[in-house]
């Protein structure tokens, strides 16, 4: 598998968080404070909440269930410290967004 397009710039301002499925797997898109767009798997690692239904200010994603926070530069957890997001390589093609997916899968963490 290649690259595939999920968006344009145009889609995904900064600040913002979207979800799309590529590939069978549920994905968000984040680009954080000064435009770097990053690519995770859409599912709290937690207990399977969709990430899109929480909060992102532009630095972290927040789960809305129980509030953990993943930074949205690494994937990293912040709250719990002990987990983190899948990460997908992202490319921009002129005004494309691309995502690869081959070899990625959403991680799961403790209860």
């Amino acid at each position: 598998m290649d690259f595939k397009k999920v968006c344009t710039l145009d889609d995904l301002w900064e600040g913002e968080m979207e979800s799309f499925t590529v590939d069978g797997q549920d994905i968000i898109l984040v680009c954080a404070e000064g435009g770097g767009i990053k690519a995770f798997q859409g599912i709290c690692p937690h207990q399977d909440i969709p990430l899109v239904e929480g909060k992102f200010d532009g630095q972290r994603v927040i789960c809305r269930a129980h509030l953990w926070q993943f930074d949205a530069g690494t994937g990293k957890g912040i709250n719990p410290d002990d987990c983190a997001l899948a990460e997908y390589p992202v490319r921009v093609d002129g005004d494309d967004v691309l995502v690869k997916t081959e070899g990625v899968q959403p991680l799961f963490a403790h209860s």
